[in-house]
């Protein structure tokens, strides 16, 4: 199969990617794992007041939102303007193993940390066996 490729376009991707655009400022970075029965979420929103911060939940999809303002005013004239400021957001979809009736929220030196719980219904369970003289469990 031949497939054509645009480097330029890559590029332009991935710098909006990086930096983002006027329109839409670059995302919010994120790690995730796993902790035993719980998902872990961290995602960095530096210079950003806890208040401004907004997490919604719709059929599984968690949206996060958050506004950045910068520090100087209107009438300031700027010099360099590097740090996006704005709104930022991101959506993490959100499996049916995932219990997003009990997701933990904290903030914490730019960080946003979510601690989102296994569903208990996902969690491996032993099931008994009767039948005969003996029984018998069977992990699923």
């Amino acid at each position: 199969m031949l497939m054509r490729t645009d480097p330029f376009r890559e590029l332009d991707r991935i710098v909006d990617r990086v930096w983002g655009t006027a329109a839409r400022p670059a995302g919010m970075p994120m790690d995730a794992w796993r902790e035993g029965d719980t998902f872990v979420v961290e995602l960095d929103l530096p210079g950003v007041t806890p208040e401004s911060i907004d997490l919604d939940v719709e059929r599984n999809v968690l949206t996060v939102r958050a506004d950045r303002r910068p520090a100087y005013g209107e009438n300031a004239e700027t010099v360099i303007t590097e740090r996006p400021a704005g709104t930022f957001g991101r959506q993490l979809f959100l499996g049916e193993t995932l219990d997003s009736e009990r997701i933990d929220a904290s903030y914490e030196a730019g960080v946003l940390r979510l601690r989102i719980p296994v569903a208990d219904q996902a969690k491996p369970r032993k099931i008994a066996i009767s039948g005969g003289d003996t029984r018998k469990e069977i992990s699923s």
